[in-house]
Protein backbone atom coordinates (compact mmCIF):
# COMPACT_ATOMS: atom_id res chain seq x y z
CA UNK A 1 0.00 0.00 0.00
CA UNK A 2 2.86 2.42 0.40
CA UNK A 3 3.19 2.52 -3.37
CA UNK A 4 -0.45 3.46 -3.80
CA UNK A 5 -0.23 6.24 -1.24
CA UNK A 6 2.83 7.62 -2.99
CA UNK A 7 1.08 7.68 -6.32
CA UNK A 8 -1.91 9.52 -4.81
CA UNK A 9 0.33 12.18 -3.27
CA UNK A 10 2.13 12.55 -6.57
CA UNK A 11 -1.16 13.07 -8.39
CA UNK A 12 -2.26 15.78 -5.92
CA UNK A 13 1.06 17.57 -6.33
CA UNK A 14 0.69 17.35 -10.09
CA UNK A 15 -2.76 18.89 -9.83
CA UNK A 16 -1.55 21.73 -7.60
CA UNK A 17 1.46 22.53 -9.72
CA UNK A 18 -0.45 24.76 -12.27
CA UNK A 19 -1.74 26.96 -9.44
CA UNK A 20 1.77 27.47 -8.12
CA UNK A 21 2.97 28.47 -11.59
CA UNK A 22 0.54 31.46 -11.78
CA UNK A 23 2.22 34.81 -11.10
CA UNK A 24 1.23 36.75 -7.97
CA UNK A 25 -1.28 39.56 -8.16
CA UNK A 26 1.27 42.39 -8.07
CA UNK A 27 3.07 40.94 -11.11
CA UNK A 28 -0.17 40.67 -13.07
CA UNK A 29 -0.92 44.38 -12.51
CA UNK A 30 2.21 45.22 -14.53
CA UNK A 31 1.87 42.60 -17.28
CA UNK A 32 -1.95 42.75 -17.58
CA UNK A 33 -2.33 38.96 -17.55
CA UNK A 34 -5.22 37.47 -15.54
CA UNK A 35 -4.21 36.15 -12.13
CA UNK A 36 -5.54 35.88 -8.63
CA UNK A 37 -7.83 38.64 -7.39
CA UNK A 38 -5.97 41.62 -5.90
CA UNK A 39 -6.67 42.63 -2.29
CA UNK A 40 -9.44 45.10 -1.62
CA UNK A 41 -7.14 47.87 -0.39
CA UNK A 42 -5.24 47.74 -3.68
CA UNK A 43 -8.44 47.95 -5.75
CA UNK A 44 -9.74 50.89 -3.70
CA UNK A 45 -6.43 52.71 -4.05
CA UNK A 46 -6.46 52.27 -7.82
CA UNK A 47 -10.10 53.37 -8.07
CA UNK A 48 -9.39 56.55 -6.09
CA UNK A 49 -6.84 57.67 -8.69
CA UNK A 50 -9.30 57.56 -11.60
CA UNK A 51 -12.05 59.98 -12.56
CA UNK A 52 -15.42 58.77 -13.75
CA UNK A 53 -17.06 60.24 -16.84
CA UNK A 54 -20.63 59.82 -18.07
CA UNK A 55 -21.40 56.50 -19.69
CA UNK A 56 -19.43 54.36 -17.26
CA UNK A 57 -16.01 55.10 -18.84
CA UNK A 58 -13.05 56.08 -16.71
CA UNK A 59 -10.85 59.04 -17.43
CA UNK A 60 -7.11 59.50 -17.13
CA UNK A 61 -5.36 58.67 -13.90
CA UNK A 62 -4.31 61.65 -11.81
CA UNK A 63 -0.54 62.02 -11.54
CA UNK A 64 1.06 61.77 -8.12
CA UNK A 65 3.23 64.39 -6.47
CA UNK A 66 7.02 64.20 -6.56
CA UNK A 67 9.47 64.32 -3.67
CA UNK A 68 10.04 68.09 -3.87
CA UNK A 69 6.32 68.70 -4.11
CA UNK A 70 5.64 66.59 -1.04
CA UNK A 71 8.33 68.56 0.78
CA UNK A 72 6.62 71.81 -0.07
CA UNK A 73 3.28 70.42 1.08
CA UNK A 74 4.70 69.31 4.43
CA UNK A 75 6.38 72.70 4.89
CA UNK A 76 3.13 74.52 4.18
CA UNK A 77 1.22 72.30 6.60
CA UNK A 78 3.84 72.88 9.29
CA UNK A 79 3.59 76.65 8.79
CA UNK A 80 -0.22 76.48 9.07
CA UNK A 81 0.03 74.48 12.30
CA UNK A 82 2.52 76.95 13.81
CA UNK A 83 0.33 79.95 12.98
CA UNK A 84 -2.91 78.10 13.65
CA UNK A 85 -5.19 80.73 15.14
CA UNK A 86 -4.60 83.11 12.25
CA UNK A 87 -3.85 80.82 9.30
CA UNK A 88 -7.17 78.98 9.49
CA UNK A 89 -8.99 82.03 8.11
CA UNK A 90 -6.90 81.86 4.93
CA UNK A 91 -7.31 78.09 4.42
CA UNK A 92 -11.10 77.77 4.46
CA UNK A 93 -13.50 78.97 1.79
CA UNK A 94 -17.27 78.70 1.32
CA UNK A 95 -18.98 77.17 -1.72
CA UNK A 96 -22.60 77.95 -2.60
CA UNK A 97 -25.24 75.28 -3.20
CA UNK A 98 -25.18 75.81 -6.97
CA UNK A 99 -21.36 75.79 -7.23
CA UNK A 100 -18.59 73.20 -7.19
CA UNK A 101 -14.86 73.74 -6.63
CA UNK A 102 -11.97 71.99 -8.36
CA UNK A 103 -8.58 72.20 -6.60
CA UNK A 104 -5.21 72.03 -8.35
CA UNK A 105 -2.22 71.42 -6.09
CA UNK A 106 1.03 72.50 -7.74
CA UNK A 107 -0.69 72.03 -11.11
CA UNK A 108 -2.02 68.53 -10.33
CA UNK A 109 -5.75 67.85 -10.16
CA UNK A 110 -6.58 66.45 -6.74
CA UNK A 111 -8.30 63.03 -6.88
CA UNK A 112 -11.90 62.65 -5.81
CA UNK A 113 -15.06 64.50 -6.68
CA UNK A 114 -15.51 68.26 -6.74
CA UNK A 115 -15.77 70.10 -3.43
CA UNK A 116 -18.97 71.68 -2.24
CA UNK A 117 -21.39 72.87 -1.19
CA UNK A 118 -20.17 74.18 2.18
CA UNK A 119 -16.66 74.66 3.53
CA UNK A 120 -13.50 73.26 1.97
CA UNK A 121 -9.82 73.34 2.99
CA UNK A 122 -6.93 74.31 0.73
CA UNK A 123 -3.30 75.40 1.04
CA UNK A 124 -3.04 79.10 0.20
CA UNK A 125 0.47 79.00 -1.19
CA UNK A 126 0.28 75.74 -3.15
CA UNK A 127 -3.36 75.24 -4.16
CA UNK A 128 -5.46 77.05 -6.75
CA UNK A 129 -9.20 76.49 -6.95
CA UNK A 130 -11.75 77.10 -9.70
CA UNK A 131 -15.48 77.51 -9.15
CA UNK A 132 -17.92 76.01 -11.63
CA UNK A 133 -21.52 77.20 -11.78
CA UNK A 134 -23.97 74.28 -12.11
CA UNK A 135 -26.99 76.43 -12.92
CA UNK A 136 -28.64 76.41 -16.33
CA UNK A 137 -26.73 78.45 -18.90
CA UNK A 138 -28.26 80.16 -21.96
CA UNK A 139 -26.29 80.47 -25.20
CA UNK A 140 -27.63 82.42 -28.18
CA UNK A 141 -26.43 81.06 -31.51
CA UNK A 142 -26.02 83.85 -34.13
CA UNK A 143 -27.39 83.67 -37.67
CA UNK A 144 -25.60 81.23 -39.96
CA UNK A 145 -26.35 79.97 -43.47
CA UNK A 146 -27.67 76.50 -44.21
CA UNK A 147 -28.62 74.69 -47.42
CA UNK A 148 -31.87 72.71 -47.39
CA UNK A 149 -32.67 69.46 -49.16
CA UNK A 150 -34.45 71.30 -52.01
CA UNK A 151 -31.41 73.59 -52.50
CA UNK A 152 -32.69 76.73 -50.77
CA UNK A 153 -30.20 78.92 -48.91
CA UNK A 154 -31.44 80.49 -45.68
CA UNK A 155 -30.15 81.90 -42.39
CA UNK A 156 -31.26 80.63 -38.98
CA UNK A 157 -30.40 81.35 -35.37
CA UNK A 158 -31.07 79.26 -32.28
CA UNK A 159 -30.94 79.17 -28.48
CA UNK A 160 -29.19 76.41 -26.52
CA UNK A 161 -29.77 75.66 -22.82
CA UNK A 162 -27.09 73.59 -21.07
CA UNK A 163 -25.61 72.95 -17.64
CA UNK A 164 -22.25 71.79 -16.25
CA UNK A 165 -22.56 68.17 -15.13
CA UNK A 166 -18.97 67.14 -14.32
CA UNK A 167 -16.82 70.03 -13.12
CA UNK A 168 -13.45 68.22 -13.00
CA UNK A 169 -13.90 66.71 -16.46
CA UNK A 170 -15.06 70.06 -17.85
CA UNK A 171 -12.00 71.99 -16.65
CA UNK A 172 -9.59 69.34 -17.88
CA UNK A 173 -11.29 69.01 -21.30
CA UNK A 174 -12.39 72.47 -22.50
CA UNK A 175 -10.79 75.89 -22.44
CA UNK A 176 -13.73 77.93 -23.80
CA UNK A 177 -17.06 76.27 -23.07
CA UNK A 178 -19.34 78.78 -24.81
CA UNK A 179 -17.36 78.81 -28.06
CA UNK A 180 -17.16 75.03 -28.17
CA UNK A 181 -20.91 74.65 -27.64
CA UNK A 182 -21.71 77.41 -30.16
CA UNK A 183 -19.61 75.91 -32.96
CA UNK A 184 -20.94 72.44 -32.20
CA UNK A 185 -24.56 73.64 -32.43
CA UNK A 186 -23.91 75.39 -35.76
CA UNK A 187 -22.22 72.41 -37.40
CA UNK A 188 -24.84 69.98 -36.07
CA UNK A 189 -27.73 72.09 -37.37
CA UNK A 190 -26.10 72.40 -40.80
CA UNK A 191 -25.64 68.63 -40.95
CA UNK A 192 -29.20 67.77 -39.85
CA UNK A 193 -31.07 70.46 -41.79
CA UNK A 194 -29.34 69.45 -45.03
CA UNK A 195 -31.72 66.44 -45.05
CA UNK A 196 -34.87 68.58 -44.56
CA UNK A 197 -36.88 70.59 -47.08
CA UNK A 198 -37.92 74.22 -46.65
CA UNK A 199 -41.50 73.30 -45.76
CA UNK A 200 -40.36 70.82 -43.09
CA UNK A 201 -38.06 73.40 -41.51
CA UNK A 202 -40.86 75.97 -41.31
CA UNK A 203 -43.52 73.56 -40.00
CA UNK A 204 -41.65 70.90 -37.99
CA UNK A 205 -39.49 72.99 -35.67
CA UNK A 206 -40.28 70.91 -32.60
CA UNK A 207 -39.05 67.63 -34.04
CA UNK A 208 -35.98 69.31 -35.52
CA UNK A 209 -35.09 70.82 -32.14
CA UNK A 210 -35.41 67.40 -30.49
CA UNK A 211 -33.11 65.80 -33.08
CA UNK A 212 -30.52 68.55 -32.59
CA UNK A 213 -30.70 68.14 -28.80
CA UNK A 214 -30.08 64.38 -28.99
CA UNK A 215 -27.15 64.84 -31.38
CA UNK A 216 -25.56 67.50 -29.17
CA UNK A 217 -26.03 65.53 -25.95
CA UNK A 218 -24.21 62.53 -27.40
CA UNK A 219 -21.10 64.69 -27.91
CA UNK A 220 -21.17 67.05 -24.92
CA UNK A 221 -21.53 64.24 -22.37
CA UNK A 222 -17.85 63.45 -22.99
CA UNK A 223 -17.00 67.02 -21.99
CA UNK A 224 -19.07 66.97 -18.80
CA UNK A 225 -21.89 69.14 -20.22
CA UNK A 226 -25.60 68.27 -20.28
CA UNK A 227 -27.69 69.87 -23.06
CA UNK A 228 -31.20 70.48 -21.73
CA UNK A 229 -32.93 72.04 -24.73
CA UNK A 230 -32.31 73.56 -28.16
CA UNK A 231 -34.79 75.74 -30.04
CA UNK A 232 -34.79 77.41 -33.48
CA UNK A 233 -35.41 81.10 -32.85
CA UNK A 234 -35.84 82.71 -36.28
CA UNK A 235 -35.53 81.88 -39.99
CA UNK A 236 -34.42 84.44 -42.59
CA UNK A 237 -35.26 83.85 -46.26
CA UNK A 238 -33.61 85.64 -49.23
CA UNK A 239 -35.50 88.56 -50.81
CA UNK A 240 -36.15 86.73 -54.08
CA UNK A 241 -37.52 83.69 -52.27
CA UNK A 242 -39.76 85.88 -50.13
CA UNK A 243 -41.14 87.62 -53.26
CA UNK A 244 -41.87 84.30 -55.01
CA UNK A 245 -43.58 82.90 -51.92
CA UNK A 246 -45.64 86.08 -51.56
CA UNK A 247 -46.74 85.93 -55.22
CA UNK A 248 -47.70 82.27 -54.84
CA UNK A 249 -49.69 82.97 -51.69
CA UNK A 250 -51.44 85.92 -53.32
CA UNK A 251 -52.41 83.76 -56.32
CA UNK A 252 -53.85 81.13 -54.01
CA UNK A 253 -55.87 83.77 -52.16
CA UNK A 254 -57.22 85.23 -55.42
CA UNK A 255 -58.26 81.75 -56.59
CA UNK A 256 -60.10 81.16 -53.33
CA UNK A 257 -61.85 84.54 -53.63
CA UNK A 258 -63.01 83.76 -57.17
CA UNK A 259 -64.30 80.36 -56.14
CA UNK A 260 -66.25 81.87 -53.25
CA UNK A 261 -67.70 84.61 -55.51
CA UNK A 262 -68.75 82.03 -58.11
CA UNK A 263 -70.44 79.91 -55.46
CA UNK A 264 -72.24 83.02 -54.19
CA UNK A 265 -73.49 83.93 -57.66
CA UNK A 266 -74.68 80.37 -58.20
CA UNK A 267 -76.61 80.41 -54.93
CA UNK A 268 -78.08 83.86 -55.76
CA UNK A 269 -79.22 82.70 -59.20
CA UNK A 270 -80.89 79.65 -57.69
CA UNK A 271 -82.69 81.88 -55.20
CA UNK A 272 -83.79 84.31 -57.93
CA UNK A 273 -85.11 81.44 -60.05
CA UNK A 274 -87.14 80.09 -57.14
CA UNK A 275 -88.45 83.61 -56.36
CA UNK A 276 -89.46 84.14 -59.99
CA UNK A 277 -91.34 80.85 -60.00
CA UNK A 278 -93.20 81.83 -56.84
CA UNK A 279 -94.04 85.36 -58.09
CA UNK A 280 -95.26 84.11 -61.46
CA UNK A 281 -98.07 82.23 -59.74
CA UNK A 282 -99.57 85.33 -57.97
CA UNK A 283 -99.90 88.69 -59.83
CA UNK A 284 -100.65 90.53 -56.58
CA UNK A 285 -97.27 89.53 -55.23
CA UNK A 286 -95.61 90.96 -58.35
CA UNK A 287 -97.42 94.26 -57.80
CA UNK A 288 -96.34 94.37 -54.14
CA UNK A 289 -92.78 93.58 -55.04
CA UNK A 290 -92.83 96.31 -57.66
CA UNK A 291 -94.08 98.89 -55.12
CA UNK A 292 -91.50 97.76 -52.56
CA UNK A 293 -88.71 98.26 -55.10
CA UNK A 294 -89.91 101.78 -55.86
CA UNK A 295 -90.02 102.60 -52.14
CA UNK A 296 -86.48 101.33 -51.58
CA UNK A 297 -85.17 103.39 -54.52
CA UNK A 298 -86.79 106.57 -53.22
CA UNK A 299 -85.44 105.93 -49.71
CA UNK A 300 -81.85 105.08 -50.66
CA UNK A 301 -81.40 107.71 -53.38
CA UNK A 302 -83.62 110.77 -52.71
CA UNK A 303 -82.53 112.87 -55.76
CA UNK A 304 -83.51 110.02 -58.11
CA UNK A 305 -86.73 110.66 -60.08
CA UNK A 306 -88.78 107.51 -60.59
CA UNK A 307 -91.67 107.39 -63.07
CA UNK A 308 -93.73 104.32 -62.22
CA UNK A 309 -95.62 102.43 -64.89
CA UNK A 310 -98.63 100.24 -64.19
CA UNK A 311 -98.04 96.53 -64.27
CA UNK A 312 -100.85 96.05 -66.84
CA UNK A 313 -98.96 98.16 -69.34
CA UNK A 314 -95.84 96.10 -68.74
CA UNK A 315 -97.80 92.93 -69.31
CA UNK A 316 -99.21 94.36 -72.52
CA UNK A 317 -95.77 95.32 -73.78
CA UNK A 318 -94.41 91.88 -72.94
CA UNK A 319 -97.27 90.05 -74.85
CA UNK A 320 -96.18 87.87 -77.80
CA UNK A 321 -98.19 89.98 -80.27
CA UNK A 322 -96.02 93.03 -79.47
CA UNK A 323 -92.35 92.09 -79.23
CA UNK A 324 -90.43 94.90 -77.67
CA UNK A 325 -86.88 95.72 -76.81
CA UNK A 326 -87.01 98.18 -73.96
CA UNK A 327 -89.98 100.48 -74.84
CA UNK A 328 -89.68 100.54 -78.68
CA UNK A 329 -91.89 98.03 -80.55
CA UNK A 330 -90.38 96.20 -83.47
CA UNK A 331 -92.42 95.47 -86.62
CA UNK A 332 -93.19 91.94 -87.61
CA UNK A 333 -90.61 90.47 -89.98
CA UNK A 334 -91.78 90.31 -93.65
CA UNK A 335 -92.75 86.97 -95.10
CA UNK A 336 -90.75 85.67 -98.05
CA UNK A 337 -92.40 86.11 -101.51
CA UNK A 338 -93.07 82.86 -103.38
CA UNK A 339 -92.44 82.72 -107.15
CA UNK A 340 -95.42 82.80 -109.52
CA UNK A 341 -94.58 79.69 -111.54
CA UNK A 342 -92.66 77.37 -109.34
CA UNK A 343 -90.98 74.51 -111.11
CA UNK A 344 -92.42 71.18 -110.34
CA UNK A 345 -90.02 68.60 -109.21
CA UNK A 346 -90.04 65.17 -110.80
CA UNK A 347 -91.51 62.38 -108.83
CA UNK A 348 -88.98 60.11 -107.20
CA UNK A 349 -90.77 57.20 -108.83
CA UNK A 350 -89.87 58.61 -112.27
Amino acid sequence: MPGASGQALGGQRAQRSPERQQPPWWMSMKSGAPARRAPRWWRCWRASGQRKVPGGRSGTKSSSLGACEWLLVLTSLLFIIVTFPFSIWFCIKVVQEYERVIIFRLGHLLPGRAKGPGLFFFLPCLDTYHKVDLRLQTLEIPFHEIVTKDMFIMEIDAICYYRMENASLLLSSLAHVSKAVQFLVQTTMKRLLAHRSLTEILLERKSIAQDVKVALDSVTCIWGIKVERTEIKDVRLPAGLQHSLAVEAEAQRQAKVRMIAAEGEKAASESLRMAAEILSGSPAAVQLRYLHTLQSLSTEKPPTVVLPLPCDLLNFLSSPSNRTQGSIPFPNPPKPVEPLNPKKKDSPML
